[in-house]
């Protein structure tokens, strides 16, 4: 079961990666890359049935095999990603930039297995939820509105983190309704991160460095929703030097692929605020 799991979750891995890549290439393409004009992109369309697939498959994965399995396997999307997003835009990723994919990739893996496991139950009162949608709102705002100061690089980092900052939050609130005590508004809640997450990875994903805002992307949810898991749930954080050392491996690797990941080039217009 555990060789059939890790299967499982390599697969799904490369369906995330594909629906990753699928969509950054209609948004880069796009004139107005909002979500309503994607919406009408078949190829969007079906990078977010791939992403659900791959998704889908990781839960199926985790229903066979051991966490310590699967969740490195789901890293493993990074390293899909990277090529096939490539070859959609006529070009062969690099070996630098596959090597600091891979630096990512290790870090983020180190990240995941070091992350303590709670089996207590999962509760969230109305004010924590208000606490985990208003902590997650302001620091996208704050990243969104970072992005605007620095190089394209660097703004396809802060406004996928930005993303991956709601979806973190929106992870926390979907363990809360399926594994804890909730109210019925806890469900009507959901969309709006999730919804905000989808459209600021978008932009990011229009900005054009595609290996960095899918790297930063991968880094911010887990991290976020560890985070929120420890503030609002009173989950344990890892300790000790070893998940430093997963920190600093992602952080080097996000910054080598900003420096190695080449700008697919928006062929209309810039990307609008």
């Amino acid at each position: 079961m555990t060789v059939l799991a890790a299967a499982i979750a390599l697969v799904g891995s490369l369906f995330f990666a594909l629906g990753a890549a699928l969509q950054q290439f209609e948004a880069v393409e796009s004139a107005k890359p909002g979500l309503l004009t994607l919406l009408r992109r078949p190829r969007w369309l079906f990078g977010g049935a791939s992403i659900l697939a791959g998704g889908g498959l990781h839960i199926v994965a985790l229903g066979l095999g051991p966490l310590t399995i699967v969740q490195p396997m789901g890293v493993a999307s990074l390293l899909f990603a990277l090529p096939i997003a490539a070859t959609l835009h006529g070009r062969r990723p690099s070996r630098r930039e596959l090597t600091a994919a891979g630096v990512v990739a290790a870090g983020l893996i180190g990240l995941v297995l070091l992350v303590p496991t709670s089996d207590g139950p999962t509760y969230l009162s109305p004010s924590g939820v208000f606490t985990l949608l208003g902590v997650a709102g302001v620091a996208a705002v704050l990243l969104w509105a970072g992005s605007k100061a620095v190089s394209p690089a660097g703004r396809a980092a802060l406004l996928a983190t930005s993303s991956g900052v709601l979806y973190g939050a929106t992870a926390t609130l979907m363990r809360v309704l399926v594994d804890g005590a909730w109210n019925w508004w806890y469900l009507l809640a959901l969309p709006v991160p999730a919804l905000l997450a989808l459209m600021m990875l978008q932009r990011a994903y229009a900005v054009g460095h595609f290996g960095v805002s899918f790297a930063s992307l991968q880094i911010a949810d887990p991290l976020t929703a560890v985070a929120f898991g420890a503030l609002l749930l009173g989950e344990p954080l890892p300790t000790g030097i070893a998940p430093l050392l997963a920190a600093a491996l992602t952080a080097a690797g996000t910054i080598a692929l900003a420096r190695t990941s080449p700008l697919e080039a928006q062929r209309n217009s810039p990307t609008p605020v």
